[in-house]
Order: C-alpha cells, then structure tokens, then sequence
C-alpha cells in the first residue's frame, strides 16, 4: 500500500506571527492581494491587526468580506468576480475555515476557469493548475484549513456542503499567529475546539490512518485536552491560545491526508439543511459515534484515553475505550456544548433527510465501522 502525505509550503507559528507577512509577499513576488475576510473580523477588529502590517509596508490590497458562517456557491462566485476586479494577484485569508475555504473556492477556479460553476470541484476534482497563492491566517483553533487540501462550499440549489478534496488548493504559506485568536467568544473558541478534538480522533481513527497520522493526532489529542478547557475559561492566556493553535494545525496536517469519517458525515448535513456551526455539529455527535465506532476501535480508544489523561492502569481494553468516549463527553460538557439536537431546533421530522445526505457524504466511507442508513438514522435519534 502506498500512502500519500501533503504539506503547505511554508508555515510561521507564534504570537505576532502575522509580522511577517511583507516579507513573505516579497518572496511571493507578488503586488497586490484580495483580502478575503469576513463582516465580524472587520467590526471587531481582528482583520485590522493584518491589514495594519499590509499598511505599514505598503503593500496594495482590496477586501472581500462577504464570506458567510457556511460558504455558499454564489459566495465564492462574488470573490472570484472581486479578485478579478481588484486586479489581484493572490489571495490573503483571515479567518476560520469559511474565509479560507472561500479563499481557496476563489483561487483554484482563477487559475482553473473550466471549474467555475463551483459545483463541479466537488469531490476530487481533476484540476490542473495550483490555486493562485494563498496566504492563510487563521483566527479560529479549529478547522486547520489552512494546512488542509479540503474545503467546504454549501450548493444552494441542493442544499448540501460539496467537500472538495484537492492538492492543488492548499494554500502556499500559512501563519498561525495566536494573538488573532484572542477575542474570539468563549462559546465560539469551545465550538472551534471540539472541531479540532474531533478532526483529532477521527483521523486517528480513520481507515487510512497509518503511523505517520497516528503520530500528529495523537499529540494534537494530548494538546487540546490540555488546553481548550483554559482557553476557553480564559480567553487572554496566551500559552492556551498558542497551544490550541498549534494543536488544530497539528491536527489537520494528518486528517488532511487520511480522511475523516461518520462524525463528519453527519455533522455536514446540519450545517447545510440547518446553518448549526460545524464546530457545534460535530462536538455534539462525536461522543455518540465514538461510541458506535468502538468494537472497530478498541485498539486505539485506551491511547485517546491516555492522550486526555485517563489513567488507564488497570483497566481492561474495553473500559480503556469506555473511559475515552467519557473522557470526549466530559470535555464537551465543560466547554459548554449543546448536548441535544433539539436544542438548535432540530425535530424528528427532520432526521430522514439529514440521513440521506450523511450516508452519501464523502467523509462517511471513511469510517472505521461500516455503517448504513438506518444506522445513522438511529444515531441522529440518540442525539435528537
């Protein structure tokens, strides 16, 4: 078997990071840059503290922050016709994964025109041409989309998120600067954080795990154990800020290259159908799952219960992996997630049609224990 490993380029990590961004654009090459961002990072601030560097450098650029919470095709439509009309020449991303996923929406269909209905990159998609360069910030600890060769975009006409899964869209430097992470809301940093958490377990997890993914999830477990709970309860802590933002990043290095699974599949649906926050969605499903998953997992749930500080002297194989599905819940619960979907008004009603989409997903067939319609259907119920 041959396995694949993909990287970004280039990456800067640290508080301030973002301060070496003209000498990144000079090595680039590049004169101009569409900002694409979205409305709260302009109203608070956050997208500021780059553009300011961009200012103080002389560096030329126009904004697009009309990025939605879920992108949408029409979304990435706008930017690449904003990117056109700015003169552009790449593409600096602030944000979580909604402004950097558009961002890469917006700079593989620049330099690959025939994909400009959208709809057709989903899946793997058979471009050619690299994105245009990307210099992704994230102000999120979460979806790692700035070290990952998948982003999400919503179809409107069918409502359901297209994952589009291509090498040639990873953007070219990544600066993971914690300090841009450092207003973001409590509830949103635990919602972030558990996406994090649950790209952790599941690319360990995953059918195409090996030892390489193996080795960054389980650290990227370890860290956000450790870090997510001070983060959240204490927003201005920088080595909690700091290690989140190295922990989702660690994390999206090995996911990014072996696939996810069911959490994911499921999750997609309440994004598309229901705008719940990814981060939300997945966090709310994943201890459920992960306790569907765990006759196929039983030799890997005892390392995630060590990973989170479970002493597991002692105990046999399977109550290691019970106490990692609790260890996950308990998280959960600290940080403040919604542990029912009837909480974000979700209804039985609704579970047929969430069903549908989650067993078709892409993520899905890489779940480490097979599963079927009616199974998931089971699940959604368990969590309704």
């Amino acid at each position: 078997m041959v396995n694949r490993f993909i990287l970004n380029e280039v990456s800067y990590f640290g508080p301030g990071a973002r301060r070496e961004l003209p000498e990144v654009i000079n090595r680039l090459g590049k004169t101009k840059a569409l900002v694409v961002t979205d409305p709260g990072l302009i109203k608070f601030g956050v997208a500021k503290m780059v553009t300011d560097v961009l200012d103080e450098a002389g560096v030329k650029y126009e904004i697009f922050s009309q990025v939605k919470p879920n992108p949408t095709v029409s979304n990435v439509q706008d930017g690449i016709e904003a990117y056109k009309k700015a003169e552009a020449d790449f593409i600096i991303a602030i944000g979580g994964g909604s402004a950097i996923d558009t961002a890469k929406g917006i700079g593989i269909v620049i330099n690959n025109p025939e994909f400009s209905d959208i709809v057709s990159l989903e899946g793997c998609a058979p471009t050619r041409h690299k994105s245009v360069p990307i210099v992704a910030l994230p102000t999120t600890a979460g979806t790692a989309a700035e070290t990952t060769i998948n982003y999400v975009i919503i179809d409107e006409a069918k409502q359901k998120k297209m994952v589009c899964v291509d090498p040639n869209d990873i953007p070219a430097v990544a600066i993971i600067d914690a300090e841009l992470m450092y207003s973001l809301p409590k509830g949103l940093t635990a919602a972030t954080g558990m996406d994090a958490l649950t790209h952790a377990i599941e690319g360990y997890i995953t059918k195409g795990a090996w030892s390489m993914s193996d080795m960054f999830e389980i650290e990227a477990i370890r860290m956000i154990s450790r870090h997510l709970p001070i983060a959240v309860e204490q927003p201005d802590n920088a080595e909690a800020r700091n290690g989140m933002a190295v922990a989702q990043y660690i994390a999206g290095m090995a996911f990014s290259n072996v696939g996810l699974g069911l959490v994911h599949g499921m999750a997609h649906p309440l994004g598309s159908l229901f705008d719940v926050p990814h981060g939300v969605a997945n966090a709310l499903l994943l201890p459920t799952i992960m306790e569907y998953n765990m006759p196929a997992c039983m030799d890997k749930y005892p390392d995630i219960a060590r990973a989170m500080g479970v002493d597991t002297a002692g105990m046999s194989r399977e109550e290691a992996s019970r106490a990692a599905v609790e260890a996950v819940k308990a998280l959960a619960i600290k940080v403040g997630i919604p542990q029912h979907m009837s909480e974000l008004g979700i209804t039985e009603s609704d579970i047929t049609r969430l069903a549908q989409q989650a067993i078709d997903d892409v993520c899905t067939p890489g779940n480490p224990r097979e599963v079927s319609l009616t199974d998931i259907e089971t699940l959604y119920r368990k969590v309704l």
